[in-house]
Parts: structure tokens; sequence; C-alpha cells
């Protein structure tokens, strides 16, 4: 059998180009299927986080006629940061990567965007932002996640004309989108779901920066949780490949989001324009007020809300979207 090679959505500047993935090792084990349902479904999540990783193993970028060498990491990730001297296109664009088994190649092609221009940049997180998810009860986002496939999963009501008016925001030409990252505490493992899940909600396509894969069930029953500065330290990396950008984040209580936009918001005071934070239980959050508050004070456009309608009144008000 064949090892796999799995590839992720890169990202592209006037100077470097980012693309990444996972090398695994061969399995019978069939892919995630999305349509099945209950206990099905169950056991193909679990087997998600069952995979198993090849440490060390040679992958191979090829970009205009040129291969360029790269070895997985020990958890089997591997990324190519490439300095590049020609012009790009905008938009998606390909990439090619293969791995060798026994002499012959085990090729993917996957793609990476390269933001048209623009002034504006989004940064989302995934869960109970956009995606319900209940993660204020542990056991109830468990039963969520294994008992409902990508097709029963929920969006909030009024997030998709929200983020389709801000992925097309400033823009004469709405062919042209604005550059959109989720970046979220979920596992590497549940990259192919998020992906099936917005599109088939028709949310803007977007890079994914999501936590380290994790190879047992053990890891299962934690999935999301756990330190969240691999999150600060992504949208930091964001902000910092694209500079010339103004940022609006997006988030929720249910977590750190609020305390992780601030501290951005301290750093980058003249980035970031925007924030908005989804409220997730029944009231607001003493704790995320003052964080919200004190962002206002950078100059920072705050929202704090409970229906996506209200965030799409505030985008209309300060000029965000029309």
């Amino acid at each position: 059998m064949k090892p796999i090679l799995k590839l992720y959505r890169g990202y592209a500047n006037e100077q470097e180009l980012i693309v990444m993935g996972h090398v695994f090792k061969p399995t019978t084990q069939e892919e995630y299927d999305f349509q099945k349902k209950k206990f099905k479904n169950a056991r193909s999540i679990i087997r998600m986080y069952q995979t198993k990783t090849l440490a060390n193993t040679d992958v191979f970028l090829e970009r205009n006629g040129r291969i360029i060498h790269t070895k997985t990491l020990e958890d089997g990730y591997f990324k190519f940061c490439i300095p590049i001297k020609e012009i790009l296109g905008y938009g998606w664009l390909d990439y090619k990567v293969h791995i060798l088994h026994e002499g012959k190649k085990v090729e993917e092609n996957g793609s990476y965007v390269r933001p048209y221009d623009g002034n504006l940049g989004f940064i989302s997180d995934i869960d109970d932002t956009f995606l319900v998810s209940h993660t204020r009860n542990p056991l109830k986002k468990l039963y969520i996640l294994l008992f409902r496939n990508v097709n029963t999963r929920k969006v909030f009501e009024g997030v998709v004309p929200h983020y389709q008016a801000l992925s097309t925001a400033g823009r004469n030409n709405k062919e042209e989108q604005n550059a959109f990252f989720y970046v979220s505490s979920s596992e590497w493992n549940l990259y192919r779901f998020i992906v099936e899940f917005t599109e088939l909600n028709q949310l803007p396509r977007a890079v994914l920066l999501l936590k380290d894969i994790k190879t047992s069930i053990t890891d299962f029953f934690l999935t999301g949780r756990g330190d969240h500065n691999h999150k600060f330290e992504k949208i930091k990396h964001i902000l910092e490949f694209y500079p010339n950008l103004n940022y609006t984040l997006l988030g929720d209580d249910s977590q750190e989001d609020p305390y992780l936009y601030e501290s951005i918001c301290k750093i980058f005071p003249v980035n970031v324009i925007a924030v908005y934070i989804r409220q997730t239980g029944n009231s607001k959050k003493q704790k995320t007020q003052n964080a919200l508050e004190n962002i206002s004070t950078l100059g920072v456009k705050t929202c704090y809300f409970r229906e996506s309608h209200e965030a799409i009144a505030h985008s209309k008000r300060i000029g965000l979207i029309k």
C-alpha cells in the first residue's frame, strides 16, 4: 500500500510562497464519508484521530520546472516556505507536491491564494463563530461531532450573507474576493470536514490554519481544548505576512478569542480595524466586555453580538459593507 499525501491550502505574497501538508502511513481504512449517519459517522470521526503519520519522509514541490526537496517533521507535517522572484497571478492558483513509494511518484495537486490587490483582510475563528459547536459544553460538543455529519451540522443564521458581503467588501469586481483566513483550535484531522462544510454552506474560500494533528483516541476526547497560544502566533504571522491589509477579526466568547484579539490589537494598532465577538451564552460576559472596551480605546471598532443581523448592521454602520 502507498503512503497517503494530504495537501492544505497555501498562500503567497510578493516575496514568498507557503504550502503545507501531511504524510500518513498506508491504511486499509476508508476516508471519512461525509454522508454517513449516527454511529457510522462516529466511527469515521474517531478513525480520523487514529491516523499514523510518517516522520522524516522526503517530499518534493514541483515549481517552474524546478524540484524543491524537504522532509516531514516528527508528526508527519511538512511546510515549504519558498522565496519567489517571478510575478504570480492573483486569486487561487495551483501547486503540485509528490512523495516517492517504491520508486514511483505519489502525487497530489493543491491550491494557494495570492490575494487580489486591495486593503481588507478577514480572520475568523470556526467553532461557535460560524459553526454551531457548543464549545461551552464539552459533552454536547463531542456528541455533535460524533453523531452529526457535515450535512446536518448547522451554521449560525445570518453568518453566510455577512461573510459573503465581507469577502467582496470594497471591491467593484465581485469576482475578486478579499483575503480570508479561518484560524482554529480544531486539529488538522478535521481539515477535510471544515473545507466540505464551508463549501456546502457557501462561506468564503479561505486558508485554514489549524492545530497540530492528533493521533490517538485520547487526543480525540480533548479535541479543540488546551492551549490557544498557537492561534495568537498564527494570527500574528498572517498580519506580518500581509502587512498592508486592514484586518477584521471575528470570534466568539466561548474560549479565548476576545483576549487573543486584544493582544493582537495592541501589537498591530494600525492594522486591525474591527473586532466581532459572538455571544454564546444567555448573557454577555463581563471579561469579554472589558476586553472589547479596551480594544475600542485603540480606535478599533468592536461589536459584541448575539445574532448575526446585529453584526451585519454594525458592519454597514461603520462602512465596512454596503
